[in-house]
């Protein structure tokens, strides 16, 4: 790939785990030389996988890729739960998960695929009054988000491996995979947080095809 090309590029990265999106933005812009470089669709520092960056006219994109579908693997861990809902937090509940069965947990998957209602993480990027929403849930301060509509294509209890279940979910832009565990382990009765999380997909976009930070970096 030629990171010069005056129309721009798409490059594909493979984020690592307690980066920023904006890290990896700023470390590619630092090391490519180039002044217009962003993401399409931020993915949280305790999530990994693919992030797609544009430079130069190709930023001109980046809304589109955004739209796209997302495909992500990852755990629950069920029993307990995170004002964050991931594991930013420390744990605030803890219920017993002893009666569980298999099939419950398969189950509980129906009422969450299709157009689902959604309240995203007060911890999250969205702005409220100005500011970003963890800015507030981070100071203690009382933080209300508005319920929105969003699509889950498929979600797929892939192994039970109690307190952790994994899970292969395909979704619209918009969708906050943290809500979805909050909400799977409310379902059950029980709690849940998001241990694990990896993007694999945007759109025809596939992880596997994705550069480490370091392979994008290194200089010919």
């Amino acid at each position: 790939m030629d990171n010069q090309q005056p129309e721009g590029s798409v490059i594909l990265i493979d984020k690592p785990l307690e980066w920023t999106s904006f890290d990896v933005v700023k470390k590619l812009r630092y090391a490519l030389k180039v002044k217009k470089i962003g993401h399409a669709g931020t993915l949280d520092p305790l999530a990994t996988g693919l992030l797609i960056l544009c430079t130069g006219k190709m930023t001109k994109q980046i809304e589109k890729y955004q739209g796209q579908e997302k495909e992500y693997t990852g755990k629950f861990y069920l029993g307990k739960t995170t004002p964050s809902y991931d594991l930013e937090t420390e744990v605030d509940s803890e219920t017993s998960i002893d009666h569980l069965t298999s099939d419950q947990i398969h189950r509980a998957t129906e009422a969450f695929t299709g157009i689902i209602e959604q309240t995203p993480p007060i911890y999250s990027a969205i702005k409220v009054d100005g500011k970003r929403a963890y800015e507030g849930a981070r100071k203690g301060e009382e933080v209300k988000l508005k319920s929105r509509n969003v699509e889950v294509k498929s979600f797929e209890i892939t192994a039970i491996d109690l307190p952790e279940v994994h899970f292969k979910i395909i979704c619209s832009k918009g969708t906050y995979i943290r809500s979805l565990a909050h909400d799977f382990g409310q379902s059950l009765g029980v709690g849940a947080y998001l241990s694990e999380l990896r993007r694999t997909r945007i759109g025809d976009f596939k992880v596997e095809d994705a550069q480490t930070i370091e392979e994008a970096t290194k200089r010919e």
